[in-house]
């Protein structure tokens, strides 16, 4: 039997193929630090071309990181939405017919909405249209002024308004909790912040009978992730939003939880969860839990290098979309600690000009 002698085309192409994959060897993948820097860039470089929320929201959540001054303009853009929201709420959305009008538009938002969540918040909300106004709009602007060392200055009829209703109706519906839970749990802490009603452990009751453990497998992919993600938001808003650090005794059954079920999370869960699942755990100062190592694991493999930040699951690169998932993985992968800030009472060279409406708060 004779044998073909080897072409110089076939030595070459094993040649190219040997080469790329000893390179590929050679190539140690980034650190997180570095994964974190990648995405901190890409976004750096078109922050101000965010809708005004989306920058707010990466801008605060860098300052609180690492203090650095050069996300202040953000923190005041965020300022400015907030005393946007406050000033309409407070002298056009008053009187209960104000608000019913008010939340019955709002409302119209979700009706066309066709995935699972959109409906299920629709089907769920047109029976407290109300809450759209006093839960996603109203609360978190005056919490987050409250963070500021702000207030409106309309904030006493904001209050009235607060205390007409009873927020327990929302914070303890499982039908609620099933649509909403990651806010409500930012609600009832707020309520709380402001001084205004606590609902905290009514709402932590009804989640754990709303999602027991051993219901898990008859979950949706979507109910799964609301449950994570409504546990995860307990512990930033108890964080008051990276600020303070957590007890984890106090949430020992969320810990204990995630711990459990890691593995499972990270298969079911979109990025954006399992990095707070992963931050978590920061917030309590647990740094070195397998749980962290895990979590900044998943997150790193899901970063595309040539983009330069975390696409959604069904691919999208849109910095806009992506901006929360992404804002998530940096403070994940390159975690830098709790500090509180900025406000008017620590950080006055920041708030020399405050956004129409709002003022400083009395200190206590």
């Amino acid at each position: 039997m004779r044998i073909k002698p080897i072409s110089l085309a076939f030595l070459l192409s094993c040649s190219l193929i040997f080469q790329t994959q000893a390179n590929e060897v050679e190539s140690p993948p980034l650190s997180y630090a570095q994964s974190a820097q990648v995405i901190r860039d890409t976004y750096e470089r078109e922050l101000f071309t965010l809708p005004p929320f989306k920058e707010g929201h990466f801008g605060l959540r860098m300052y609180r990181q690492t203090q650095d001054p050069k996300y202040l303009p953000a923190v005041w853009t965020d300022m400015a939405q907030v005393a946007s929201r406050l000033n309409k709420l407070s002298s056009e959305v008053v009187q209960p017919e104000e608000i019913i009008l008010y939340a019955s538009q709002r409302l119209t938002s979700y009706q066309n909405k066709d995935d699972e969540r959109g409906q299920l918040r629709y089907t769920v909300t047109k029976h407290h249209p109300e809450y759209l106004y006093l839960g996603i709009d109203l609360l978190g602007a005056m919490a987050r002024a409250d963070e500021y060392g702000l207030k409106h200055k309309n904030d006493t009829t904001l209050r009235e308004v607060l205390r007409r209703y009873d927020f327990t109706r929302y914070a303890t519906d499982q039908e609620m909790i099933e649509a909403w839970a990651a806010q409500l749990a930012n609600q009832v802490y707020w309520l709380k912040q402001l001084g205004e009603q606590d609902v905290v452990e009514a709402f932590t009751q009804a989640f754990q009978a709303t999602y027991p453990d051993d219901k898990d497998k008859k979950l949706s992919t979507q109910q799964y992730g609301n449950k994570i993600y409504g546990m995860t938001h307990i512990i930033f808003a108890d964080s008051q939003y990276y600020q303070k650090q957590v007890s984890e005794q106090q949430h020992q059954w969320i810990f204990d939880y995630l711990r459990k079920n890691i593995d499972t999370i990270l298969l079911r869960c979109k990025e954006d969860v399992i990095a707070e699942v992963g931050i978590s755990f920061l917030l309590a100062g647990l740094t070195h839990d397998p749980v962290v190592e895990k979590t900044r694991n998943a997150i790193r493999a899901a970063l595309d290098k040539e983009q330069g930040l975390i696409p959604s699951v069904e691919g999208s690169f849109d910095l806009k979309f992506g901006e929360h998932r992404n804002v998530l993985a940096i403070m994940l992968l390159d975690w830098k600690g709790v500090s509180q800030g900025p406000s008017y009472q620590s950080f006055p060279k920041s708030f020399q000009s405050i956004p129409y409406g709002l003022v400083p708060k009395e200190q206590k």
